[in-house]
C-alpha cells in the first residue's frame, strides 16, 4: 500500500470539504487512488444519510424556471433542515437546477425520477449526485417535497427569502410583466384566478351575509340586490386575481395589466414552504 501523505488527505479534503479523518480512511481502502476515494466517501455519505432520513425538514427553497418564450416551465420545493443550509450558495444552485431540468428535460412524475436526471451546471453528473456531493459536507437531510411542470410558456417569481413563489402559465406578453403579476400573486395570495373560478359555496355564503346586513340596515327590498351586488365586487377584489388592485398601480387590476400586456393569464401555483398548493386554472 502506498503511503498516504498529510497532503494526499488535505487535497482530498479540499475537493470534498469531508472531515479529515473520513478522508485518510478512504485513501487507505483505495490505496491512495484519489478519485477511488472520492467515490468511496460518496458511498459512505449515502450510507450515513440514509440512516438519517426521518429526521425534521422544516426548512428549505422554493425554485422555479419560467421564461414565456419556452413551451414549459416548473417550480419545485426542495427542504432541508436548517435555515443556514437553505441559503447555501450550492444549496440555491441545486434548487435551480432541479427546476430548471424539470422544465427543460423530457419530464419527472416523481422527485426520485427527477433526481435520476443530469443535472444542468454539472456536467457528467445527474442530480442525485450533485446532491450527494453537497449532504456529504453539508450532512443534512434534504427532502423533494414537491414538483410540478405546466406544459405551456410560464413567468414566475420567488420571494428573495425562497420561501414562496409563484409559476404562473401564460398566453403572449413578456416577462417583465409575467414577473410582476407572478410578484403580486406571491404578496396578495388570491384564492382564484377568475370569479367563474371561485368556489361557488363561498361565493353563494358571501351573498347571504351581505343580503342579511343589509336587510338589518333597513334597506328596502327593491334595492339590496344591487347593494349586494355592488359589495360584492369589493369581494371579487380581494379573492380573485384578475379583480385585484395591481399592487405596483392600485389604479388599475391585475387583469387590466394583464391585457394591455397582451397577455392571457391561464392559470397559477402559489406555493408557500412546507404548505399544500394547488393550481388555479380558468374554466373554459
Amino acid at each position: 500500500m502506498p503511503e498516504i501523505t498529510a497532503a494526499m488527505v488535505k487535497q482530498l479534503r479540499d475537493q470534498t470539504q469531508v472531515p479529515m479523518m473520513e478522508c485518510k480512511k478512504a485513501l487507505q481502502q483505495s490505496d491512495g487512488d484519489i478519485e477511488v476515494a472520492k467515490q468511496k466517501l460518496r458511498e459512505a455519505g449515502k450510507k450515513f444519510m440514509g440512516s438519517r432520513q426521518d429526521r425534521s425538514t422544516e426548512e428549505g427553497r422554493i425554485a422555479i424556471f419560467a421564461d414565456v418564450g419556452k413551451t414549459a416551465g416548473a417550480i419545485i420545493e426542495l427542504q432541508v433542515e436548517s435555515a443556514p443550509v437553505a441559503s447555501n450558495d450550492e444549496v440555491i444552485e441545486l434548487t435551480e437546477n432541479l427546476a430548471e431540468q424539470l422544465a427543460t428535460g423530457p419530464g419527472a412524475s416523481t422527485p426520485e425520477e427527477l433526481w435520476s436526471q443530469p443535472s444542468p451546471s454539472k456536467s457528467g453528473m445527474t442530480l442525485e449526485e450533485q446532491r450527494d456531493e453537497i449532504q456529504n459536507k453539508i450532512r443534512e437531510v434534504f427532502r423533494l417535497a414537491r414538483i410540478e411542470r405546466m406544459e405551456t410558456p410560464c413567468g414566475g417569481y420567488v420571494h428573495h427569502d425562497g420561501k414562496s413563489g409563484v409559476l404562473l402559465a401564460v398566453e403572449g406578453g413578456d416577462n417583465g410583466t409575467a414577473r410582476d403579476i407572478s410578484m403580486h400573486i406571491t404578496a396578495m395570495k388570491p384564492q382564484a384566478l377568475s370569479v367563474n373560478e371561485l368556489d361557488p359555496e363561498l361565493v353563494a355564503k358571501e351573498r347571504a351575509t351581505l343580503t342579511e346586513m343589509a336587510r338589518q340596515e333597513g334597506k328596502p327590498e327593491p334595492i339590496i340586490e344591487k347593494m349586494v351586488e355592488g359589495r360584492m365586487r369589493n369581494f371579487y377584489a380581494e379573492h380573485v386575481l384578475e379583480e385585484q388592485p395591481f399592487v405596483k398601480d392600485d389604479k388599475q387590476t391585475v387583469g387590466k395589466v394583464a391585457a394591455e400586456g397582451k397577455m392571457k393569464l391561464l392559470k397559477f401555483i402559489r406555493w408557500q414552504l412546507g404548505e399544500t398548493a394547488k393550481p388555479s386554472e380558468v374554466t373554459t
